[in-house]
This record gives C-alpha cells, sequence and structure tokens, in this order.
C-alpha cells in the first residue's frame, strides 16, 4: 500500500510502498477515507517533538471503512463508517482505569509512536475504534478526532461556566472548533486572536469578535473592549511563548489560562501581577480524552458545531502535497484544516 512516512527530522516526508497492516484478534483494519494533517505533524517533521521509531507513518486523525476485524472483535465489521482515537492505551492501568488515558503507562500515539493514517490503511485495536455516523462526512471524523476533541478537552480544563468570556490565540482549526464550543458551552463573548485577516473573518462568521493581534497589542485590544477587566478564560492553541505570555497577561480576576500549542521554549511570567494579585491559573493541556469523543460526534451530527463552511481543505496521498500543507502550518498560513483523502491519489 501506499504511505505518506516520516524518515528523518528536519526532511520531508517520503512516499514508499509497505505492506498493508496485519491484525490481531482484537484489532480493525480500515481502509482510510480522510486523515487530516495537524500543525503538530509539522512540529514532529521539524523535530520540535520526537518521533520514534523511524521510518514510521504520520497522521493521528482518521477516519475510514472497517475493512476487516479480528475473531474477538464484537462492535465493528466490514463496511463500517468509523473514526480512530488516536491513543493506544492499556485499559488496565490506574490512569486508564481513572478514565486519564492521555498518561497511561504504555501509550502510543498513532501516527507518532506507531503507524498512522497518512495511508491507505490503518491497524489499530477495536478500544480506540468509534462508529462515524451518516450524517458526518470523513474529512470531519477525521479532523473531530483531534482539533475539535483537544478543544473540548481544553475547555473543560479551564472550567468555563455560562456567562464567562473567551479568548482564543489562534484561529486555526483547534481555534475554529474552540469559539463554537465555547458558545455551545455557555461563553457570553468569544475573542480570536490571530494575525491573518481570512482566519479572523472566518472565526467573526462563527460568533466571535475578532482581535486582529497585526494592528497591535492583543491584550491591549482584549482589555479596551472588556472595560479593562480581561477575559475568564483564554487557550493558547499556537505554541509560540509571546503568545502564551499574551494569554495569562489577558486574564481577569480568578481568570484561567490554558495551553495547548507546543513549544520547546519558556516564556516570562510576572508571578505577583498576573498570578498571585488576582489568583489566576495556568493550566496545562494534554491531548483529550476517549469519553469526549461521543459528545463530539454527537453536536456534529445535530449541527451544533459546523466544521462544513469553509474550514477543511483537501489534498491527495502524495508526499508533495503533503509536504506542501505542512510547510504552510509552520508559516501560519491560510488554511484553516487541511485533510488527505487517499481516493483522490
Amino acid at each position: 500500500m501506499k504511505a505518506i512516512r516520516f524518515t528523518q527530522s528536519g526532511s520531508p516526508l517520503e512516499e514508499q510502498e509497505i505492506s498493508v497492516p496485519s491484525i490481531g484478534a482484537r484489532d480493525v483494519l480500515i481502509r482510510v477515507k480522510a486523515a487530516g494533517i495537524c500543525h503538530s505533524d509539522a512540529h514532529y517533521r521539524a523535530g520540535v517533538s520526537p518521533v520514534e521509531p523511524m521510518p514510521l507513518t504520520l497522521g493521528h486523525e482518521v477516519a475510514g471503512v472497517v475493512e476487516a476485524a479480528g475473531a474477538e472483535v464484537r462492535k465493528f465489521g466490514p463496511g463500517d463508517r468509523v473514526c480512530v482515537h488516536y491513543l493506544v492505551t492499556c485499559g488496565q492501568c490506574d490512569f486508564c482505569q481513572a478514565g486519564t488515558e492521555q498518561f497511561c503507562v504504555s501509550a502510543q500515539m498513532i501516527g507518532k509512536h506507531r503507524d498512522g493514517g497518512y495511508a491507505e490503511f490503518i491497524a489499530v485495536p477495536e478500544r480506540s475504534v468509534f462508529h462515524l455516523p451518516d450524517e458526518i462526512p470523513f474529512e470531519q471524523g477525521a479532523i473531530l478526532m483531534c482539533s475539535s476533541a483537544t478543544s473540548l478537552h481544553a475547555l473543560r480544563k479551564a472550567r468555563l461556566s455560562p456567562g464567562e468570556t473567551v479568548a482564543v490565540f489562534g484561529a486555526g482549526g483547534l481555534g475554529i472548533s474552540a469559539l463554537q464550543l465555547a458558545k455551545h458551552l455557555g461563553a457570553a463573548e468569544v475573542f480570536a486572536v490571530d494575525l491573518n485577516p481570512r482566519k479572523l473573518a472566518l472565526a467573526e462568521r462563527f460568533g466571535a469578535i475578532p482581535i486582529n493581534a497585526s494592528a497591535g497589542n492583543p491584550v491591549e485590544q482584549i482589555r479596551e473592549v472588556t472595560g479593562g477587566r480581561g477575559v475568564d478564560v483564554a487557550l493558547e492553541l499556537i505554541g509560540l511563548p509571546l503568545t502564551m505570555r499574551q494569554t495569562v497577561q489577558s486574564l481577569a480576576v480568578l481568570g484561567r489560562a490554558a495551553l495547548v500549542g507546543l513549544t520547546q521554549e519558556t516564556f516570562e511570567v510576572a508571578p505577583y501581577a498576573e498570578l498571585l494579585n488576582k489568583e489566576a491559573e495556568i493550566i496545562g493541556v494534554s491531548d483529550h480524552l476517549a469519553s469526549e469523543l461521543p459528545v463530539l460526534l454527537d453536536l456534529v451530527r445535530t449541527g451544533q458545531l459546523d466544521l462544513s463552511h469553509g474550514v477543511i481543505r483537501t489534498v491527495p496521498l502524495e508526499a508533495g502535497a503533503v509536504n506542501a500543507a505542512l510547510d504552510n502550518l509552520e508559516k501560519f498560513g491560510d488554511d484553516v484544516r487541511v485533510v488527505i483523502t487517499p481516493s483522490l491519489s
């Protein structure tokens, strides 16, 4: 089968012919219909976050059709439409039992620790597979598995309550989901912070108040439109020290900053002025939970989360197209979400 693989840190992904993966008794073989290209994949390619072993097929946002199921699989059969939770976990350790499986002692992330969805087929355990409702296109099912799920998890970690205000730093794939989910959870106002006019316009279409960071300090802009108060919840979805600092600085008294973006760099905090004197909080956000996926699937199925309008661009399963999409992500370009659809190849 064809696969787009990561072979060397800092180098373009390569197209290779590899064997269709074999499956065990509790595994499901899926014919990939859509695989999202996430900003994390750009970080992996650049060496910001280690990938092993190599070579490895990237891609952790996957939706498709069951091709075959192992002898002990009971919930899925050939032809079923499915999407994939990107963490393969043991289900037995204390973290898994507590519903915090992102910290499973033996967890493997598809597309980072085991072969992912930039391929024609992927094999995963049954416990990582979810039925994809007929109402949801494969492209949307794929990106739900990361950007939307992580956005929901971040808002939950930040303990967003109805009537509170939210600032979303980064109006890309995660941001467009985050602002819609914040509205769904009862946010009174949502501010979308970005440099890109196209992304800000899209965010405004989804009900956010645009904050153009290229027009001036976004913290000052947020404070101006909130009467000097700041926001109750701020999400950092970019992974830059500057925006992480701005996320913290934008908080109101008792505010919570949830950091999602990946970076190896540090950022400065003024403890008294920015945290202690406001009893503000900085919260780390790691992945999401399998238990959150059915909630998202139902929100999209019922039209309460809209991923259809100007959010997704598709590319074929070709190394050149995939690398170009990753290049664009590194430059924070116009694309909100790009999804590989192997049937175009």
